[in-house]
């Protein structure tokens, strides 16, 4: 039998239904197993499905996926956990992720690992609720570029050129608002100083393509699929992040660093100077040992690296190498066993 989820309400019950009916899809889909082979049914929190995020946890989705039925590992076919079923859940970001999780809402998800960082010690946008102490990681994965992109003819070639502007921060319970602001405070601007609105990336692009924004806050591995599209069909530019502010906000954020758009990642748009932050596949302290130990193993399985590069550029940058990297909350016991037999170490 299949693990029913935690009952949910509302919007989360209606971002949870398409996750629902690819678990009765692929259960119809599978030949007929014994009784005594339950399988249990794993969510992996993204963001929304224009983003790196959801296709690089749909990649891990099936890597670490191995039906009842499924042919052996040895020969050609699933190289997951048995009997696990996961897929990767759409949200709207890395604050309502890490939020289910604790909750028990969903079994794990990727985050931002600063957002990972505040939920943990209850610091940033988590100062008024008690700290989420129930989150623990399995990897470092990739960085993700904080993209501002701009309407050309608008006035706006530097971040200082956003006051008064209609800018969109990001979804709200994402990790983007927060990284916006430092940018802006960098700059010496508040969000009273803009006219803030705050959606995800792909409704941010056609407000965009409209005229209704001048503005937008996107992060995401390169290229960020809304910002590729956009490009192609709008007049647009990518608003760099200058030398002095950059120090600014890396020496201020632990895990902001300086990164780049380099020129031609997206049509017709040059190089951009930018800041990233660390994407982290997070777990709950609850998650069984021996479960995780697996999950771990099957994350960095040969196989699964050929599935993570067919997914999205940015996951050619994931490496077990890197999984140690800046991790911002302690590792869940299962990773760590697993990391400490293959003699990976921070």
């Amino acid at each position: 039998m299949v693990k029913p989820p935690a009952a949910v309400t509302g919007a989360a019950k209606r971002r949870l239904a398409p996750a629902l009916v690819m678990a009765a899809v692929l259960s119809v889909a599978w030949p007929a197993t014994p009784l005594t082979q339950e399988i249990s049914f794993f969510r992996i929190g993204t963001g929304d499905t224009s983003g790196t995020l959801f296709a690089v946890g749909s990649a891990i989705a099936s890597a670490i996926s191995n039906p009842p039925g499924s042919r052996p590992c040895d020969r050609g076919g699933s190289c997951g956990v048995p009997n696990l079923v996961a897929v990767a859940q759409s949200t709207e970001g890395a604050i309502e992720n890490v939020e289910a999780i604790a909750a028990g809402l969903m079994e794990s998800a990727l985050v931002r690992a600063d957002v990972a960082y505040w939920a943990y010690y209850g610091t940033g946008p988590f100062a008024t609720q008690e700290p989420l102490s129930n989150l623990r990681a399995i990897a470092n994965l990739y960085p993700a570029v904080v993209h501002i992109v701009a309407r050309q003819g608008q006035g706006i070639s530097t971040v200082s050129d956003l006051a008064g502007k209609r800018v969109c921060l990001g979804p709200k319970a994402s990790g983007t608002p927060a990284n916006a602001q430092a940018i802006l405070a960098a700059y010496g601007l508040l969000v009273d100083d803009i006219e803030a609105s705050y959606l995800d990336s792909g409704l941010a692009a056609d407000r965009l393509q409209a005229g209704e924004i001048d503005a937008f806050f996107a992060i995401g591995g390169l290229p960020v699929e809304a910002v590729e599209d956009l490009a192609r069909r709008s007049e647009v530019m990518l608003v760099p992040v200058d030398a002095a502010p950059r120090d600014e906000i890396t020496s201020f954020s632990p895990f902001l660093a300086e990164a780049e758009i380099p020129s031609g990642t997206y049509s017709g748009l040059g190089f951009a100077p930018a800041v990233a932050v660390g994407t982290q596949f997070i777990i709950s302290a609850d998650a069984d040992e021996e479960l995780v130990y697996e999950l771990t193993k099957s994350l960095w399985h040969e196989r699964t690296r050929e599935l993570l590069e067919s997914s999205h550029p940015q996951a050619r940058q994931i490496s077990s190498e890197h999984a140690l990297e800046r991790l911002a909350i302690p590792l869940h016991p299962g990773a760590q066993r697993y990391y400490r037999e293959q003699g990976i170490h921070r």
